[in-house]
């Protein structure tokens, strides 16, 4: 199987200024695509070469294999979770109550969120997650995926400095308050469904 870099599902210059056209050129055009590259040459030959991603993740042990197929599929999830056009301002439904049984209210969860992607030190991410019965917030170092410990993720912010140094320098804080503009809601909404939580 050889692993391909997904098109962006929006133009490169639809989401600025919160995320210019020069961020993506590089973001995707460039660090993702090298993360492709890497993946295919990593696992040809071996018992992964004809993985889908998620499964190479899910098996693969720590080290260059796993950090390249983890940021393929990191944001390949990242971008497919933006949009330009904000159809919703918020989660709303199944979704909205999940977030209000987890962490009291919908603003309650923003905040933590973004106060765990300015906290998170060096490279990572930050996911909006399903772990059984409730949804959790997770920072994870690296490339880390919180596929490998059975928790379905439904938002991601990428907080690596390639993600908004272009744009922000060192303000990270004022790219995870931009960030909220661009959450494809209706998609997270579909990926919470399809992750249902466990009763």
């Amino acid at each position: 199987m050889k692993h391909e870099l997904p098109m962006l599902p929006y133009a490169l210059d639809a989401l600025a200024p919160k995320m210019s056209r020069k961020t993506l050129e590089f973001h995707h055009g460039k660090h993702h695509q090298a993360y492709v590259d890497n993946l295919n040459k990593l696992a040809a030959g071996t018992r992964f070469e004809d993985m889908p991603v998620e499964a190479i993740i899910r098996e693969a042990d720590a080290g260059p294999l796993f950090n390249n197929a983890a940021q393929v599929w990191n944001h390949t999830f990242f971008f497919d979770g933006l949009t330009p056009q904000q159809k919703l301002k918020e989660p709303e439904g199944m979704l909205l109550e999940a977030i209000e049984m987890s962490f009291g209210s919908f603003g309650s969860m923003k905040e933590q969120f973004s106060k765990a992607a300015t906290a998170l030190f060096g490279s990572g991410w930050v996911w909006l997650v399903i772990d059984g019965k409730e949804l959790d917030i997770v920072p994870t170092a690296n490339a880390y995926n919180p596929l490998k410990d059975g928790k379905t993720p439904i938002l991601t912010l990428d907080v690596w400095e390639h993600a908004y140094y272009l744009d922000y320098q060192n303000r990270r804080a004022e790219f995870i308050a931009n960030f909220w503009d661009l959450v494809d809601w209706e998609k997270v909404q579909q990926r919470f469904e399809r992750g249902e939580l466990k009763k």
